[in-house]
């Protein structure tokens, strides 16, 4: 079961809670709400849904998920990434494709929950997950072309496809639909920062974009009617689950577990450096899990925890969870009271919402990190996977970024530093240790860095030529760890001293490695005498041994 309970979490988050800091929840909840309906409608389009089914989605994101969450400060909802994903399953399998992936991924967050495993999905490497989002950016900017120019050109499998096929021309654009488009963009750009915490410049942007449309009467495509209702007409039954074609649905269930596993944590990462409040990790999956499961069976797309909301939230003041309640209560009042007005809203301001979303999704201070400081490991793995994800299907693309993820780990962890060195015996006496000075055969070997198969290589051309040694002791203070092949190569240098007449002794080895070293019968084997606190120590004992050397 997750570390704390549910009911530990909400003792802490609402102990000494007052009116005052109600109002601050209520007045970040209704910011937040909207900040999240424009983006909750144009997620539901870019989904391959309708704008009713994201706007439902976020309600219910907001309820269930803010009130199981590891954290007071996420909120949750249908999210870019996460639509990028969806429109290949829309092409596939339809609408019931995103309702069963969704569904089954849900489970699976369910079960990596409870299972308290969600401190694995913090192993993927920060230059994978901004390489993947910046593909996914693309996604989402590329998929949005057609609605901005007001045309509809030929389907394509991959977004650079489609890319591609807009050179190749055939199509006019609409004025209209193009100035509906650069009206949002210009009002999310020129609008001042300070205001959009007042007003967020995307709801503006789709206001006046409406109205234009509107008051002119321009032939825009709109997003259509706003069913009043959390039931949509289109959605999950138990009766119609397609059982028999289930294995379909394992790659893109695999492919948004690990993309709404990642981004929630992600967004717990950047609440927790905000606000100083751990999240929760194994909680916040289990209610991912839930809420993933249910909002299916009201006609919903899957959601996750989403950075730009969950900032909006702790910037405007709020203190708890019941911000996340009241941005799901506003935007539900909004379907009733503002469904005429949504219905107006035409493709192409939309389409200008998610243009600008998408080029402020991408991490440009973490690109511009890796990029001016030249990490070379970084650059590329953070180049292959975003190409890869505009290239390649999103589910390839998250296999490579993990293979690319382990690579990387491995490279970065890999490697063992080995100084072999002579006995200084000035400086032994410089710190009071007095030598027998009968053998001057005894090398120290000092070791940083784990000792896995990965470093075995290492490790043995090290040692390749022993010479006269006498007495060999390995200074394994910085070693971590240990893993069977690393025993099995200690094994093999032992067994070369021992044909020479000398010995093996070990120096400040950490527990953990010991008790690895012990149950691969390695203290046994060698002896407990020949292992010392010091280096130091191994050295006087050495000596005063003799050998056969002297």
């Amino acid at each position: 079961m997750p570390r704390r309970s549910l009911a530990r979490l909400y003792k802490d988050e609402f102990s000494g809670y007052s009116p005052a800091k109600f109002q601050q929840d209520l007045l970040a909840g209704l910011t937040v709400a909207a900040v999240a309906l424009p983006l909750a409608l144009a997620f539901g389009v870019a989904s391959g849904a309708t704008a009713a089914a994201g706007l439902v989605t976020a309600i219910l994101a907001g309820l269930v998920m803010g009130l199981l969450g590891g954290a007071p400060y996420q909120i949750s909802g249908p999210t870019g990434a996460m639509s990028a994903v969806l429109i290949v399953l829309v092409g596939r399998y339809g609408l019931e494709g995103i309702w069963m992936a969704g569904l089954l991924s849900g489970a699976l967050l369910l079960v990596i929950g409870l299972l308290r495993l969600g401190r694995f999905i913090a192993f993927i490497p920060s230059a994978v997950i901004s390489g993947f989002t910046s593909g996914i950016a693309l996604i989402i900017f590329i998929g949005q072309i057609d609605n901005f120019l007001g045309v509809k050109t030929p389907a394509a499998d991959t977004a650079a496809q489609k890319l591609l096929g807009y050179f190749h021309g055939g199509f006019t654009p609409d004025l209209h639909a193009l100035t509906i488009g650069l009206v949002v963009i210009l009002t999310m750009l020129l609008w001042p920062t300070k205001w959009n915490a007042r007003f967020p410049a995307s709801l503006l942007g789709l206001i006046l974009a409406t109205l234009l449309s509107s008051t002119l009467g321009w032939p825009a495509q709109t997003i259509g009617d706003i069913p009043q209702t959390l039931f949509l007409a289109d959605r999950l039954s138990l009766s119609h689950i397609p059982w028999t074609n289930l294995p379909d649905f394992i790659a893109p269930t695999l492919t948004i577990t690990a993309l709404g596993a990642v981004e929630s944590l992600l967004c717990g990462a950047v609440g927790s450096n905000m606000t100083g409040v751990r999240l929760q990790a194994n909680q916040e999956l289990v209610a991912q899990g839930i809420g993933n499961m249910i909002i299916p069976f009201f006609g919903g797309v899957p959601a996750t925890a989403a950075i730009a909301r969950s900032s909006v939230g702790i910037k405007s003041g709020g203190q708890t969870r019941l911000v996340s309640v009241v941005h799901a209560v506003g935007l539900l009042l909004s379907m009733f009271l503002l469904a005429p007005f949504m219905a107006k809203i035409p493709l192409a301001a939309l389409a200008g919402v998610l243009m600008v979303t998408a080029a402020r999704m991408n991490e440009w201070p973490a690109i511009k990190f890796i990029f001016g400081k030249r990490f070379k490991t970084d650059m590329i793995a953070f180049t292959i996977t975003m190409l890869a994800t505009i290239v390649l299907d999103l589910t390839q693309a998250i296999l490579i970024g993990s293979f690319l993820a382990g690579a990387v780990f491995l490279n970065k962890i890999a490697s063992i530093d080995i100084d072999v060195q002579e006995v200084n015996r000035e400086k032994l006496r410089q710190r009071g240790i007095e030598t027998a000075e009968k053998c001057r055969h005894v090398r120290v070997a000092f070791l940083t860095g784990p000792l896995f198969f990965a470093a075995t290589g290492q490790f043995n051309e090290a040692f390749q030529n022993l010479g006269d040694t006498h007495a060999l002791i390995l200074s394994m203070r910085g070693v971590p760890l240990i893993d069977p092949a690393g025993l099995e190569a200690i094994h093999r240098l032992d067994e070369r001293l021992e044909k020479q007449g000398g010995v093996l002794m070990f120096a400040g080895v950490h527990n953990n490695t010991y008790n690895m070293m012990k149950r691969g019968g390695l203290v046994e084997h060698i002896g407990e005498e020949n292992f010392f606190w010091s280096s130091d120590q191994a050295i006087v004992e050495a000596e005063k041994r003799g050998c056969r050397f002297c």
